[in-house]
């Protein structure tokens, strides 16, 4: 499946020009979150959310100095008020701190949209609050930070009619993930096994597990009437950053200057995401467009992963938040 992984790529880099995010759609009294926002995909995406006349843009940064000179290179390029950009920290590696800026959240007297694009790459493994760190910051935290903004998103929807949108960043390399890590009796306690985890593959395995955390997520929502949400999962593609910057090499650098979108187009995904209608709640898309995943997750033994892995991730929120989950 590595293949196809490899052709999304190339198809999206040599055939596809991602169109400039536009929107009839009054966003003057939304408000969005952006994680990882002050440099890469997430800052471009931040650009493009102002430009576009978003009310209020949170800029959720680990460090607050970069997240203060991104803002001001922003609303430098877009003319916009100061205002209309806060600057709230969160480490994505952390539970407090992801506990602390979902507390302070549900604080907002609205909530329209949240691009989770905060990740990590990385081949080297080391555990971080009990579980291998890509999985902490990719999935685990990622998935905490959206069960305790749940109730505020909740909220909005019923207060505005505006169903929020939760955006969590994929990749075509879900499609490359090795499945084996995920034939265990315990899926966690495999992948949190340094004598096992195999880590070459570690970030495609993450983007697979949040893709089926994601559908799971969708479906189950169907049955409740708590209020809506729509939960994407948008492929950027390849793309200009520093996430790969561990596998810098000559080689990689000659593809990635070749094959790889600047981080503006790439950005200009992940926004289509957040504008997207209900018809994208549970998917994953391409290329701005909601495209069918892997077979892996779609056949009926990605399916029984799916369930299996996600009543594990719950088991993990609860034992994190104690009922975080229960407001799906």
């Amino acid at each position: 499946m590595a293949s196809h992984a490899y052709a999304s790529v190339i198809y999206g880099r040599l055939f596809v020009t991602l169109p400039v995010p536009s929107t009839k759609t009054d966003l003057s009294n939304q408000i969005i979150i952006v994680s990882g926002s002050n440099t890469g995909l997430g800052l471009e995406s931040t650009r493009h959310l102002s430009r576009l006349g978003v009310g209020k843009i949170i800029m959720a940064v680990r460090t607050l100095s970069k997240g203060e000179a991104a803002k001001k290179e922003i609303l430098k390029s877009t003319g916009k008020p100061d205002s209309t950009i806060e600057i709230w920290p969160i480490d994505m590696d952390s539970q407090d701190s992801v506990k602390a800026f979902a507390e302070r959240a549900s604080q907002l007297p609205r909530l329209d949209g949240v691009l989770a694009n905060a990740g990590l790459m990385t081949t080297q493994f080391t555990l971080s609050e009990g579980n291998e760190k890509t999985l902490n910051v990719n999935v685990v935290n990622t998935f905490l930070l959206f069960f305790l903004l749940l109730p505020t998103m909740r909220r909005s929807e019923q207060q505005t009619g505006y169903a929020c949108r939760f955006v969590i960043v994929n990749s075509a390399l879900h499609m490359a993930a090795p499945l084996a890590e995920l034939d265990a009796p315990v899926i966690f306690d495999r992948l949190n096994d340094s004598k096992q985890a195999l880590m070459d593959g570690r970030y495609p395995l993450s983007k697979l597990l949040v893709l089926y955390a994601t559908r799971e997520i969708a479906e189950r929502a169907k049955l409740s009437n708590k209020g809506k949400f729509i939960i994407n999962a948008p492929n950027p593609s390849w793309c200009k950053s520093d996430l790969g910057k561990e596998l810098e090499s000559f080689g990689y650098n000659m593809a990635e200057k070749i094959m790889a979108r600047s981080t503006e187009e790439g950005s200009r995904a992940l926004v289509n995401g957040l504008l997207f209608d209900e018809t994208s709640n549970g998917q994953y898309l391409t290329n701005c467009k909601v495209q069918v995943p892997a077979k892996h997750v779609t056949n009926q033994w990605g399916q029984n992963v799916q369930r299996k892995f996600f009543e594990e991730l719950v088991g993990k929120l609860e034992a994190i938040a104690p009922g975080v989950t229960s407001s799906l």
